[in-house]
Order: structure tokens, then C-alpha cells, then sequence
């Protein structure tokens, strides 16, 4: 169905500069009926070999690509992509990129209306496409009212509705809460196995996709790897789930590829560290909390007032705010204090992002009152909310506005109290070896993450806050994120994060904040929250269920101490 002939991408040099090699040697074949994931670094160039498939590469003047990509007989290179389009479906990292209408179910007849789809077969695709992305109850929202997730489903919808016998898709669920997700990629599971239909997935998140894998590409260094076993290439890829790093790492083999395979092969471990002493998360995950507030408050009691607490650097006293004829938060209490870093998760389209604009001032509240500190942000200048709090939106492209990564480093450097170089400095921590005289535009999704997180943490905020952080990011970039939040932390700074990503929670998290339509529906220490939960739980603690251990350097250290000194 698709065939790569030693297939290589240059992008095309900028002012001065030299051509960049995205990847080289990509010669494999995917058969028909087949999923396929795309694994790699951040920026390893996964987004490029995607764009090859449905011919987006070859026609454009971004670069020069060499070699052959056939799709279904059809030679990209001879064939423009409007007439691969009804062959291959295409859907970018962006969503809202794509839109062409006003509402959503507008927006999923629109591919068909363009191949001239009569109006009854029409009608009837969108129905099936409505039903299959859960979007039924959302058919006549305008898509700009549509939260991020939300809008991940109907571009994916969208391009379903047109019948495609190829599916590309680049991190499909990268908006999308873990059910969601789930019920993504179980729906392409079925066209795979159900209509035959060929998809192509890249994915960061590899512990949701991975077990549903017939086969896996590995881009490593500008190489590309053939087509291998899924526990095959994760057995050497240098990016890989925690399901995955747990059976490296205690030498399991063949290696576990979902949960259930991992329990299975963990009965024997299970019962090993029943033996031994209680985990040591709770002490790890509030020494932050413990620290700014001189001991006296752990994450459990952070959202509480005491005599004893550091005063806290953002809350909300029955806050309700309506976006449109929707109330998106409802009589929310919420109180963050120094050296926490607060998760708030839920649902997409729960209020998460609502959340967090409300405390940067952006939202009106119709009932209750917000604050940074003791600054009121609805009533006080932007530079003032600057001081106290920064955000990075889900877009990180709203707040990168330089021609360049070097200006716009150097731009925020140029802020108040801040010296040259300290913005660099954040970014190299977070994506070494990027380079600076690129456009951000021309960065992946997830370096354009790193570059706004170098951004906005450079003026080392009282509250950091960061809605859906590592869209875009591998596994060693949100290692070394969450290094870098763990020192903001211990330095008495407080995080605030809106994610879907568990595993980032099970990371680094103190304090876990559920919000379901508006209301927050729990508040409490991360490992009592994530541990057990079918919907927030990360990897690890459901391979280990009943013990609360999150993560695999938890369950490595847990072994050494029941093994003693």
C-alpha cells in the first residue's frame, strides 16, 4: 500500500545558512490493513517523513526530497495531492489549521463537498462520522467554542468522512484526555481491522498506541529504521513508554508492549515488594511543599489555610465563569501555595484551560474572586500579572512572535531583572543543540514547546502555568521538563499544570486536581489520586495496582530496599 525507495528530505537552506537534512534511508513497505506508529526524538523529523505520504513534500519549495514514496500505485512525485486525496487523509498536529467552516458538522461535510460526494451519501458519512468521534452532542458548535480535544476529533473526522484507504496522522491525541484518546485510536484500531484501512500514526505518547501496533519506524539521528516488531523496536528504540522501561529495566523478555501484558509478567514482583517496607512516594512528592512551607503543610492539606502555611501565590473563592451560554466553572475553591506543583486534569472541554486564564486575568468571573497573591489580575495591567504569573497557552505559537530562535530569547531577555543569555540558558536544559537561527514556525510542535517554556520561565514567575506542556515532546524532553520544575519548586516557586499526560503527573506532581464539567470533583496528593484510577492512572501504578508506586525509578528503588542494604 505505501512504499518509501530510499527516500531523503533536505529542507531548503535559509539566508546564509546550509540545506537541513531531516532524514535519510527510509526505504520500507507498509502493507494494506496495516497500523503503523512512527516513533522518535523530538524534532527527529517525524512530521516530514508523514507529510511524504500524501505528497505534500514533494510539490512545495520547502526542500528537495529524493527517492520514491508510492501510495497505492500512485508515485507522489507524479501525482499532486489533490489527486491523492481521495486515497490518502491527512491529519497535521494543529487541528485547527485545517478548518475550512464554521461548525463541526459543517466542517465534516466540507471534504466531501470538495470530491463532489452526492448530497444523501453525504449526509449519511457525517452521521457515521458524528457517532464514531463521539461529536454528536457538539454537531452545531462553532469550532472555535470547541475545546483543543475537541478540536483534535473533528479534524480527524473530518478527513474520515472522505473514505480514505490511507489514514495519516501526526500525534492524533496529543489534545485529548486518556478515555478520549482511547476511544480514538480504538476507533482506528477498527478501521484497520474492520474496513482495511491503512493508517500511519506518529505519537509521543507511546504508552496509548503502541500495543495497537502492527508495526513500528524509528527515526534516530536523521536514520530510519525499517518497518520492525513493535517489541522488537522498542527493545533498542531510544524512545519508548513506561510499560516498556519497566520490563528493561528489570530484564523482562519478550517485553510487555500494553498494562496487561505487564501484569501478567509482574505477579512475582507484585508479591516481592508487598514484602518490603511502604513506598516512599508521599515523602519524595511533598518534600517541595515541605520545604517552602517550613514542614508545617504537606500536598494533603496545601488547599487549605492555615497558621502555619506560606501565604499562597494564586486563588480562587467560589469562582464561576461562563464562556459563551456555558458555565465552565462552577463555585471553584482552589488555593496554590509555594513549592507545589499542582495537576489539574479531567475531561476535555472540564474547564482545565478556563482554569488557568482566569488566573492570568484573560476570563470575566461572574461570581466569586480570583487572586495572585494578593494581586486582583482582572483589575491590574498585564505587566503586573507578568511578575506574579506566567502561561504558556496550548498554542505556543501565540506567544513566539520573533523572525527567529535568537530574537526571541533575546527579546525576552530584554525584560526587566533578567540578563542575556538567561533564556538561552532555559532552552538548552530543555532542548540541547536547538538551533537558534531557525524561524519558529520551522520547529516541531514540541521544540516550539521548549522555546515558549524557555520564555515564560526566563522571568522566574511566583506561578508558573502551563496548559498541555509537552504536546510534542519525547520521553527524555519531559524528563528533563520535569528536572526543571522540580528545581522551580524547590526554589519556592509553584506549577500549575493543565494536562492530559498521566505520566508527566506521575512524574512530577505533588498534588492531583480533578475537574469534571466545571467542578472540581477531587483534590489531593498525587499518589492517592492517580493510584487505582482507571482514567488517570499512569502506566506503572496500574501494572503494580495495589501498590502506590508511579513510576520506574519507584519500583526500582522500592527493590533495593526490599532487598536491604
Amino acid at each position: 500500500m505505501i512504499e518509501f525507495r530510499d527516500v531523503s528530505f533536505a529542507y531548503a537552506a535559509g539566508p546564509g545558512g546550509q540545506p537541513r537534512l531531516a532524514f535519510e534511508g527510509a526505504d520500507f513497505t507498509i502493507h494494506e490493513g496495516e497500523l503503523v506508529v512512527v516513533v522518535g526524538p523530538t524534532g527527529s523529523g517525524k512530521s516530514t517523513l508523514l507529510k511524504c505520504i500524501p505528497g505534500l513534500l514533494p510539490h512545495t519549495n520547502a526542500g528537495t526530497m529524493r527517492g520514491r514514496v508510492v501510495v497505492d500505485g500512485r508515485d507522489t512525485l507524479q501525482h499532486v495531492p489533490r489527486e491523492l486525496a481521495g486515497v490518502v487523509g491527512f491529519v497535521a498536529q494543529d487541528p485547527a489549521s485545517s478548518f475550512v467552516a464554521a461548525t463541526v458538522e459543517e466542517e465534516l461535510a466540507s471534504g466531501l463537498d470538495a470530491l463532489g460526494v452526492d448530497a444523501s451519501v453525504r449526509q449519511r458519512r457525517v452521521e457515521e462520522t458524528l457517532d464514531l468521534m463521539g461529536l454528536a452532542q457538539v454537531r452545531q458548535r462553532p469550532l472555535r467554542d470547541l475545546s483543543g480535544g475537541q478540536q483534535q476529533r473533528v479534524a480527524i473526522g473530518a478527513v474520515l468522512a472522505a473514505g480514505p484507504r490511507v489514514l495519516v496522522l501526526d500525534e492524533p491525541t496529543s489534545a485529548l484526555d486518556p478515555i478520549a484518546a482511547e476511544d480514538v485510536l480504538s476507533t482506528l484500531h477498527r478501521l484497520v481491522h474492520d474496513l482495511g484501512i491503512t493508517v500511519v500514526v506518529a505519537e509521543h505518547r507511546l504508552e496509548r498506541v503502541i500495543h495497537h501496533a502492527d508495526g513500528v519506524v524509528v527515526l534516530e539521528d536523521g536514520q530510519v529504521w525499517p518497518v520492525k516488531d513493535p517489541a522488537e523496536a522498542m527493545a533498542t528504540s531510544p524512545v519508548f513508554p513506561p510499560v516498556i522501561g519497566l520490563g528493561r529495566a528489570l530484564g523482562w523478555s519478550p517485553l510487555p508492549l500494553s498494562v496487561r501484558d505487564a501484569r501478567r509478567e509482574a505477579r512475582g514482583l507484585r508479591q516481592t515488594l508487598a514484602a518490603g517496607p511502604s513506598p516512599a512516594t508521599s515523602g519524595k512528592r511533598h518534600s517541595a511543599v515541605g520545604a517552602a512551607a517550613g514542614g508545617a503543610a504537606s500536598s494533603a492539606t496545601a488547599s487549605r489555610a492555615t497558621a502555619t502555611s506560606p501565604a499562597p501565590v494564586a486563588s480562587l473563592q467560589g469562582v464561576s465563569i461562563r464562556r459563551g451560554g456555558t458555565l465552565a466553572l462552577r463555585d471553584v475553591d482552589l488555593v496554590v501555595r509555594p513549592g507545589e506543583v499542582v495537576a489539574v486534569m479531567g475531561r476535555n472541554g472540564a474547564g482545565k484551560s478556563t482554569l488557568l486564564n482566569a488566573l492570568v486575568g484573560r476570563l470575566p468571573v461572574a461570581t466569586g474572586r480570583v487572586r495572585l497573591g494578593e494581586l486582583d489580575p482582572l483589575g491590574a495591567g498585564a505587566a503586573a500579572v507578568s511578575r506574579c504569573a506566567g502561561l504558556v497557552p496550548q498554542d505556543p505559537g501565540r506567544i513566539l512572535e520573533a523572525e527567529s530562535v535568537d530574537q526571541q530569547l533575546a527579546s525576552a531577555d530584554h525584560r526587566p531583572g533578567l540578563t542575556v543569555g538567561t533564556s538561552g540558558a532555559l532552552l538548552d536544559r530543555l532542548a540541547p543543540g536547538l538551533p537558534r537561527d531557525r524561524h519558529p514556525r520551522e520547529l516541531s510542535e514540541g521544540q516550539r514547546v521548549c522555546l515558549a517554556l524557555a520564555v515564560v520561565l526566563a522571568s522566574a514567575p511566583a506561578l508558573v502555568l502551563l496548559d498541555e506542556p509537552t504536546r510534542g515532546l519525547d520521553y527524555s524532553t519531559k524528563r528533563r521538563l520535569v528536572g526543571v520544575l522540580e528545581d522551580w519548586a524547590r526554589r519556592g516557586h509553584a506549577v500549575l499544570l493543565a494536562t492530559h499526560d498521566v505520566e508527566l503527573v506521575a512524574d512530577v506532581a505533588t498534588r492531583v486536581v480533578v475537574v469534571a464539567e466545571g467542578d472540581v470533583v477531587t483534590d489531593g496528593p498525587a499518589a492517592d489520586v492517580l493510584t487505582g484510577s482507571p482514567a488517570f492512572g499512569p502506566q506503572v501504578a496500574k501494572v503494580l495496582h495495589p501498590r502506590a508506586l508511579l513510576t520506574v525509578d519507584e519500583v526500582v528503588a522500592a527493590l533495593r530496599a526490599t532487598s536491604g542494604p
